[in-house]
């Protein structure tokens, strides 16, 4: 059975790629090809087996891996309706919030800068709200990757795309995200990854 859920946030659909509010979808793709999957829809999932019993809501796409068994979800739902997908994987994999991370844009982090944490509030961001409702508790891990702050009105601003340099800096984020979550998928020690990567992530950058 699957042992932990990483879930990416964003919206869906075309209009909504490469957009700040979708680094959460960016950083999961990195690491499905990464590990050579691919997303698919419930239905199909359901089929193969990947998703055996699941009788949920269906809005989101997956990609399960079985070694070391893992699955990996983008709620289709838009990114303020996020827990009504997450909730119910989480319920059917049988597993505790703790074993589900959440990956998402944050305003509050300087463009680039990324940060774990084993639990917290939402800090805003309207997908964490809906998953910390839906769950009823934030005791649940996170990757926060910066956006950088609005200058402009927030909902604007995340549903914006990143400029030419932005763009770089804000790939080479998304890889490394991916490396730290490839790593706590690995193993589940929330602990011990925010160890090895903050350090690193810190290095020539203020605390």
């Amino acid at each position: 059975m699957v042992k932990r859920l990483l879930i990416g946030l964003g919206n869906p659909g075309p209009d909504y790629v490469g957009t700040r509010h979708n680094v959460g979808f960016s950083v999961l793709d990195r690491v499905a090809l990464h590990e050579g999957l691919l997303f698919e829809s419930p239905a199909s999932l359901v089929r193969s087996g990947a998703l055996e019993g699941y009788g949920g809501k269906r809005s989101f796409v997956a990609a399960r891996s079985f070694d070391p068994d893992v699955l990996l979800v983008k709620p289709t739902t838009f990114m303020n309706l996020s827990g009504e997908a997450v909730a119910p994987l989480v319920a059917w994999a049988g597993v505790t919030p703790a074993d589900a991370m959440v990956v998402y844009d944050d305003l509050d982090l300087p463009l680039g800068r990324l940060r774990i944490r084993p639990s917290g509030g939402h800090g805003g961001q309207n997908g964490m709200r809906s998953i910390i409702d839906a769950l009823g508790t934030n005791a649940f891990p996170r990757l926060r990757v910066g956006i950088g702050p609005a200058s402009t009105d927030a909902a604007r601003y995340v549903l914006g795309r990143f400029d030419e340099d932005e763009q770089v800096e804000i790939d080479i984020s998304v890889a490394e995200a991916a490396e730290a979550a490839l790593d706590w998928l690995g193993h589940g020690d929330v602990d011990g990854c925010m160890a090895r990567f903050h350090s690193r992530w810190s290095q020539g950058a203020d605390a």
